[in-house]
């Protein structure tokens, strides 16, 4: 899954693909590079990040939503607004990625299960604004689990086909350097819940802090030895990532390992 980031202040990148034809040629870019799902947002969710008015996330992700539909892959839109979502399925997009678990918008549940489409159910503790305060957790593995467990049944509950349901643990929301590691380590204990795993461990802010690297940019390498290790032990689906190329190899190598 490719990053097409429509935002002025995204952590990875922020404000390089702020114009809609620059988002569209670098989804283009990332599309050649082997991106099989293409992830468009327009409002960041990095730590301390402000929201977004719907109207203003609006004008950033559907016209690259429009000028990436004949890309020949499926467009995701990364949003917890229901507003966002049902504009944004209609121009194109045929995923629903939210941050929140369905719980920023009271509306998001029956606005997917009315669209059809499948959503990602990630976790977060608290909101962008608040995550990274003072995560606290006793058992962050299990204690995610079960929170996405209660995410399912929310999404069900709300009329979502139980296979239209992906889940994401949320690495770097609301957690610090030991709980991410800790939730990669034992991330095949969230295969309990039935449905496919999105792992999104790009370039952030953990990695920089066992490899030195201060830019985001810097730590493709180090995305790409996750990605790896996921790939090799069966323990994720699809890795939602900014460097393309390197994670493709990534998963290459790391499958041939797992069925070698």
């Amino acid at each position: 899954m490719g990053v097409v980031n429509v935002t002025p202040d995204s952590f990875s990148d922020g404000g390089r693909y702020l114009q809609a034809q620059a988002a569209i040629a670098h989804g283009l870019a990332l599309v050649q590079a082997g991106a099989e799902l293409l992830d468009v947002g327009g409002e960041s969710t990095r730590s301390g990040a402000a929201a977004v008015a719907p109207d203003e996330e609006l004008r950033r992700v559907i016209p690259v939503i429009e000028g990436l539909k004949g890309a020949g892959v499926p467009i995701s839109i990364d949003t917890s607004k229901a507003q966002v979502a049902t504009a944004a399925v209609e121009a194109g997009a045929v995923l629903v990625n939210d941050v929140t678990a369905l719980q920023g918008d009271p509306a998001m549940g029956e606005t997917v299960a009315r669209l059809g489409v499948p959503v990602c159910l990630m976790h977060m503790q608290g909101t962008p604004r608040t995550m990274q305060a003072q995560p606290r957790y006793g058992d962050v593995v299990a204690e995610v689990r079960a929170a996405l467990a209660q995410a399912v049944a929310r999404a069900k509950a709300a009329g979502i086909a139980g296979d239209r349901i992906l889940v994401d643990p949320g690495i770097g929301f609301g957690k610090t350097f030991e709980h991410n590691w800790a939730l990669l380590k034992h991330l095949g204990r969230l295969r309990e819940l039935g449905a496919p795993i999105v792992l999104g461990t790009s370039r952030k802010a953990f990695l920089g802090a066992i490899t030195g690297r201060e830019k985001p940019e810097d730590r493709a390498v180090a995305t790409a030895a996750t990605v790896a290790v996921a790939a090799s032990q069966g323990t994720a689906d699809v890795f939602r990532v900014h460097d393309v190329a390197a994670a493709r190899d990534a998963v290459a190598v790391g499958h041939a390992l797992r069925t070698a």
